[in-house]
């Protein structure tokens, strides 16, 4: 009987060394093969374009483009395309963007490697993967009211200490604008004030600062 094809893998991660412990890693597997490795969206891109893995492990932070936004373009030219996120960051934003772009699985880089064989195994087999405990927060964010866009931004000048006036000036609309989108951004995050909305935007990953 003749043996199955390994699962070939592309590992995306901005940092060499974690690009290459995965591959040695994975590599300890009989049905596993890192076939191909990249550093950046545009290179994410390209191997895929040469290699036509079965699965893409794939960091949310990278280089120019985000690993949401690398999965949602990969899944435009090829909409059969099977991707883990592969991250370090758990807000239940960060899980709902991911899956909203098209990503088959989201880990966290803190699990177990039996878990990771196991999510690989899974999104290979063409099934999702999603731990519990983000299955819950991914179940969570559904149902609360979407933060748009613009929300977002003022937000980000709200956490960076900006007074009402000031974001008005660098995002060229009303003060009275923005303390409706003030209004609106404390009530969907469920706080009290300005403080708050900092920390739980950044806790639940509308936000991200390095």
């Amino acid at each position: 009987m003749p043996k199955p094809k390994p699962i070939r893998i592309l590992v995306v991660d901005d940092h060499h060394v974690v690009r290459s412990g995965l591959a040695a890693s994975l590599g300890l597997e009989d049905d596993l093969s890192v076939v191909a490795e990249a550093g950046d969206a545009d290179e994410a891109l390209a191997q895929f374009r040469k290699h036509q893995p079965d699965v893409v492990l794939m960091d949310m932070r990278l280089p120019g483009a985000s690993g949401t936004a690398t999965t949602a373009a990969l899944r435009r030219e090829w909409p059969d395309a099977r991707v883990i996120i592969f991250t370090t960051f758990d807000g239940d934003e960060d899980v709902y963007r991911a899956m909203q772009a098209g990503a088959r699985g989201y880990l966290l880089k803190s699990a177990p490697r039996d878990e990771l064989l196991r999510a690989i195994r899974t999104v290979a087999s063409g099934e999702r993967f999603l731990p519990p405990e983000l299955s819950l927060r991914l179940a969570q964010r559904v149902s609360e009211q979407d933060i748009s866009e613009r929300e977002i931004e003022v937000l980000r000048l709200v956490s960076a200490g900006k007074s009402n006036k000031e974001i008005g000036a660098a995002l060229h609309i009303a003060e009275d604008t923005v303390k409706r989108h003030v209004s609106n951004v404390l009530a969907k995050l469920g706080v009290n004030d300005r403080a708050q909305a900092a920390t739980e935007a950044i806790r639940r990953g509308f936000l991200h600062f390095d």
